[in-house]
């Protein structure tokens, strides 16, 4: 089989990075504008203490702003595909969590949030698990091949050892 050439690499994971950034963006954008629905969601979960909530409620939604931005503009991209794999790992745990115990919420994931009615709790969990696992993926390649196109990640840099402009 041939070998996939860095520039389809690349151009692929700009895709990615772009899906992620907006993934991050709205998701973090929606909840800081909801505090309260984020809160819900967090305490819905009954995975972490209630007290948490408040703090969680605004954490999580600033940190998927920065991961948004990070990856808009392109850099750090893997440390950040790397945190992104973590945390959609992290929310695949929470909602099998939830589905195993019993429990119907809504995820929360992009607003709103908390107990709801279990009328098709089977579907909305697997899509969610199915869409969770696809975003881990897609982090998992930005990992494996961080260098996309128009990304500060690949601005041309001096060498100084050279004295001349090098690109990764």
């Amino acid at each position: 089989m041939m070998e996939m050439r860095s520039d389809v690499r690349a151009w692929i994971g700009t895709g990615f990075r772009l899906i992620l950034a907006g993934v991050w963006l709205w998701a973090g954008i929606i909840k800081l504008m909801q505090p309260s629905g984020a809160r819900d969601a967090i305490i819905a979960y009954r995975v972490f203490p209630p007290q948490w909530a408040d703090f969680l409620g605004w954490a999580l939604p600033a940190v998927e702003v920065g991961f948004g931005a990070l990856l808009l503009v392109g850099l750090f991209t893997r440390w950040t595909a790397l945190a992104s794999a973590l945390l959609f790992m992290g929310f695949i745990v929470g909602i099998s969590s939830v589905w195993i115990r019993g429990y119907s919420i809504d995820c929360g994931c992009f607003g709103g949030g908390g107990d709801v009615d279990a009328a098709g709790k089977t579907w909305r969990y697997a899509s969610e698990l199915l869409r969770d696992f696809l975003f881990t993926g897609m982090s998992v390649w930005l990992i494996a091949w961080p260098f996309t196109k128009f990304a500060l990640d690949r601005a041309p840099y001096v060498d100084p050892a050279s004295e001349s402009v090098q690109h990764d």
